[in-house]
């Protein structure tokens, strides 16, 4: 099933949400067109879970940057569309409600929360990781929290035909991430963590960060209102009869 659209619009132009797009691609076509190498690169600014808890081992204190820089790279184009179209789709909505900073905010929270998720269920993978599946399983769980009643326009490819059908939105997320609860649990169950090694724990634990702080971002400071004191009027000198 190949997500098209939601039902619910946008009600003003999502700045942060393209704007996050559009560095999903510069980074992109800067890695694999301009860089000398796309390999050192992902060296250099790839998260991997057993660098981070071997730095931790020897007291000191991981590098933040990659965690951050790493949910701007991706593999192909294929993993960069896959991730671009559920962050169209989605991200709009959510920004509507938390507002633009706000979403910016959530977005690196959620993207951060889903690395360090997986760095603790795979702590002694080395293979460094990239892509922005953890921060957008966020936002597509803010999504389903914020819009349980939404649709998704979904092209439904069939053996001689192709149908267009609308998906309510919260089952179709719950499928998409049940999919990769099972791609990772079945590999640990045969006990093979370097099959089960890929980004299904960042699309859960990014999915789970997305339903819970999603509401901690919609919370407004109460504001203090001033009371002003009523003016002093200066008495009268003088009239006008």
């Amino acid at each position: 099933m190949i997500p098209v659209h939601s039902t619910i619009p946008p009600q003003r132009i999502p700045v942060v949400n393209y704007t996050l797009i559009g560095l999903n691609v510069a980074c992109f076509v800067y890695a694999t067109i301009f860089a000398e190498s796309f390999e050192p690169l992902v060296l250099a600014y790839g998260w991997v879970p057993a660098n981070f808890f071997h730095t931790l081992a020897l007291g000191q204190v991981p590098e933040v940057i990659p965690l951050v820089v790493s949910m701007f790279l991706h593999g192909s184009w294929l993993h960069l569309m896959g991730n671009l179209l559920f962050l169209h789709i989605f991200g709009g909505n959510v920004e509507d409600r938390l507002g633009a900073i706000r979403y910016g905010c959530f977005y690196c929270l959620g993207g951060v929360v889903a690395a360090l998720t997986q760095t603790c269920l795979t702590p002694s993978i080395s293979t460094p990781m990239i892509g922005a599946s953890g921060a957008i399983a966020a936002v597509a769980g803010a999504y389903c929290l914020f819009y349980p009643a939404g649709r998704v326009v979904t092209v439904v490819p069939l053996v001689f035909a192709v149908r267009v059908v609308q998906v309510p939105a919260v089952c179709y997320l719950l499928l998409w991430v049940g999919a990769h609860l099972l791609a990772g649990v079945f590999p640990l169950a045969l006990g093979s963590l370097q099959a089960a090694g890929g980004a299904w724990g960042a699309h859960l634990g990014g999915f789970v960060a997305g339903m819970l702080c999603g509401p901690l971002f919609l919370l407004k400071k109460r504001r203090q209102l001033r009371i002003r004191p009523p003016r002093a009027h200066s008495a009268l000198l003088w009239s006008s009869r």
